[in-house]
């Protein structure tokens, strides 16, 4: 849902801006879409350097983030606030950046109804004649006399925390490694009945086999899985789930599902068997992978990624799964957290397709279309 907020004055909207996107910014800039007056919610975006308005990478930051603005349904006028760790002297740092904005809101018919700087030793608008900065403290102080039952210094962290892989040991990886070296033996004896049962490493358990037989039906599998506790989740499950998320077919059938239901699931199991023979994959499934169609259900996509966060975790050479985490992560736009899945995704596997695919939305700052619905 929406959240909805009036505020007193310029301080008592920076003290909200944590609770807007539960985390407090840091080296960012972050829209505040407005709606007859209204906040409907906020963006964040890295900060650019410090430089005049025609600066070229000013210029583009300026023009992505009142595109964003303009794509919101009924949102006509916005608030920006840059937050550095410069500190202000004589003047607020990115003054730049707070006229480039004015410039292309005003081309595109929107209000700029303020732009605020937080830098190290306090805060002041950019559209403040007398330029004056206000200590920091107000900013808490405009919370409590305006009632809020929070306290915005009691929002911890940053654009970057919980992107963090949970922690698990060394033993539990190695656990897991030998469980899917276990189901890939399964798999082959399941491919080809005259393959051997045991490599010399052991034989293969009832438990793998019954678990490989499960990919016969892989909409149930995903949907399962679900279910699943993540923080929980058993070596079988760990290993079944990284040795899908790194095959591009099975995969793609799990973002699908998870970002939409069990029913999108067979539509596209049985579309990437059909394109395996020849036939042309469907548009709108395609498209979905570039943030088009119905908005997902925010529950599966958080469960979906609580579970793949930990399957990446327990295999931590899996480019696949830390791919789906970005891709998931992207998709709920939380494009940073997305940016370091990538990141280590590539690590792994430089060309790794999906990882790239979702490394270019986060370079050119495209966000899922249902984000932005979100605000309607």
């Amino acid at each position: 849902m929406t959240t909805i907020t009036r505020a007193a004055d310029a301080a008592h909207l920076l003290s909200l801006v944590p609770r807007l996107l539960e985390y407090t910014p840091r080296r960012s800039l972050v829209l505040i879409p407005l709606e007859r007056g209204r906040s409907v919610g906020a963006m964040r975006l890295d900060l650019p350097p410090d430089a005049g308005p025609r600066d070229e990478t000013v210029e583009r930051v300026a023009s992505t983030v009142i595109g964003m603005v303009c794509r919101i349904p009924h949102a006509d006028a916005f608030v920006a606030v840059a937050y550095t760790d410069d500190a202000a002297g004589p003047e607020l740092p990115h003054r730049g950046l707070a006229d480039a904005l004015a410039l292309r809101a005003d081309a595109c018919g929107l209000r700029m109804v303020d732009a605020l700087t937080v830098a190290a030793n306090g805060w002041g608008s950019h559209l403040d004649p007398a330029g004056a900065i206000e200590p920091l403290d107000a900013v808490r102080q405009s919370a409590l006399q305006n009632g809020d039952a929070e306290d915005p210094a009691e929002v911890r962290g940053d654009q970057t925390t919980g992107a963090e892989l949970p922690a698990t040991t060394p033993e539990r990886r190695r656990e897991v490694a030998g469980v899917r070296a276990e189901l890939e033996r399964a798999i082959e004896v399941v491919r080809d009945v005259e393959a051997p049962a045991s490599d010399g490493s052991g034989p293969i358990t009832a438990a793998a086999l019954t678990a490989v037989c499960a990919l016969a039906d892989l909409p149930a599998l995903y949907e399962d899985a679900l279910r699943w506790d993540a923080g929980a989740l058993s070596p079988l499950h760990a290993g079944l789930l990284s040795w899908c998320l790194d095959r591009p077919a099975l995969r793609d059938v799990a973002l699908m599902q998870w970002s939409g239901d069990r029913r999108l699931g067979e539509e596209a199991a049985a579309a990437q068997s059909a394109w395996e023979e020849g036939g042309e994959y469907p548009v709108s499934l395609a498209e979905r992978l570039w943030g088009e169609g119905p908005q997902p259900d925010p529950e599966r996509l958080a469960r979906a990624l609580a579970l793949v966060r930990q399957v990446a975790a327990l295999v931590p050479d899996s480019a696949g799964a830390l791919a789906v985490c970005a891709w998931l992560s992207w998709a709920q736009c939380r494009s940073t957290h997305a940016d370091g899945y990538v990141r280590r995704a590539c690590e792994i596997d430089a060309e790794h397709g999906l990882a790239q695919i979702v490394g270019s939305f986060i370079a050119a700052a495209h966000l899922p279309d249902w984000g932005f619905r979100r605000f309607s």
